[in-house]
């Protein structure tokens, strides 16, 4: 299966090459057809410059975008400049939380027939590590708000690969950083498999969580159930 991978980025120089080498290294390991697609949002500390570089000796592309514009919206954009041929898209975070070693198994799962695949924390096996009280309560209470829209344990899971087919005609809000909600609540599926990994704090920059993007989180929650309960579409991109 032929997919493109997208890392959405924002000052990730720290640590952008290590994961760029891993992904390729899991690819040749395991005979994968993808590539990488990483967005960057203008980063001033040189993300965008380095993955130029590395570029030539990795299957890497770079899509820059003139300044910070978001996590959702960069992911989405990346998958409409990812190459036609692929059949799958997906999203991983730049910053270690996600663990690179269960992608295969990603992937295996939709050869094997599922159109999504969704790396969780919230199934047997699966976990988080190094995160306070306070913030295994907020994810907490954002699975618990999102749950009368699907069986899927980990909802809000941002690690994800999906079947370009299931995406055709559905309509994306990229408002904050949970695109993993839009496509979980959104797209055209029929099977899902839920692979376990366990989540750990980023290893270098700094996190993009704060308050306003709890809000966002919020927002974009209530337009997904308005449009459940009123028909109500989300705005087109």
């Amino acid at each position: 299966m032929r997919f493109s991978l997208v890392v959405p980025t924002y000052n990730e120089v720290g640590g952008i090459q290590r994961l760029i080498e891993e992904l390729s290294a899991t690819f040749q390991e395991h005979g994968l057809d993808g590539e990488i697609i990483v967005v960057d949002d203008n980063s001033p500390d040189g993300t965008g410059a380095l993955v130029d570089r590395l570029a030539v000796e990795y299957p890497v592309r770079c899509l820059h975008r003139p300044g910070k514009l978001g996590l959702s919206s960069g992911v989405i954009d990346g998958w409409k400049f990812a190459r036609p041929e692929s059949e799958a898209l997906g999203a991983i975070d730049a910053d270690f939380s996600h663990d690179v070693k269960i992608f295969p198994a990603m992937v295996k799962a939709l050869e094997e027939g599922a159109d999504l695949a969704i790396g969780s924390r919230y199934v047997p096996g699966g976990g988080i590590e190094d995160w306070p009280w306070k913030r295994k309560f907020t994810s907490q209470v954002a699975i618990l708000l999102a749950q009368p829209l699907t069986s899927v344990k980990d909802i809000t899971s941002g690690y994800f690969l999906v079947r370009r087919s299931a995406l055709e005609g559905v309509e994306l809000d990229p408002i904050g950083f949970k695109i993993g909600l839009e496509v979980i609540a959104k797209a055209r599926y029929k099977r899902f498999v839920e692979v376990p990994y366990v989540f750990t704090d980023r290893v270098a920059g700094e996190s993009k969580l704060n308050g306003g993007e709890v809000a966002n989180y919020l927002r974009q929650l209530w337009r997904i159930y308005r449009s459940r309960l009123f028909g109500a579409s989300s705005p087109r991109i």
